[in-house]
């Protein structure tokens, strides 16, 4: 088993000065703690994995392809493969996990 706990996955992301952090690679899955501050532009570019966002805290939109949408705490957005997506308009710290199928390498 492995288990993790996100106020020490966000202090690890943060000693490493990234915004993200992967704290999981597996055989069919990847995952990571995604932070934006609030203002901060999202400068992402398209993934050739799937992946799925759960907004942790914190408050955006978000644009994927072209349909935009606002998301907070509890928000879950799909993102498929090759899409062009960006958080923006984030007005609260974002945190965000993300989990890419197959994993990211």
């Amino acid at each position: 088993m492995k288990a993790f706990r996100l106020d020490e996955l966000e202090a690890e992301r943060a000693a490493n000065d990234g915004a993200y952090l992967q704290f999981l690679h597996a055989q069919t899955m990847s995952l990571g703690l995604y932070a934006l501050d609030a203002g901060e532009a999202d400068r992402q570019r398209p993934h050739q994995q799937d992946e799925v966002y759960l907004v942790v805290s914190g408050r955006a939109s978000i644009t994927v392809g072209m349909e935009t949408t606002q998301v907070a705490r509890g928000s879950v957005v799909f993102v498929p493969r090759g899409t062009a997506h960006k958080f923006h308009h984030i007005t609260e710290d974002l945190r965000v996990m993300v989990v890419f199928s197959p994993p990211e390498s």
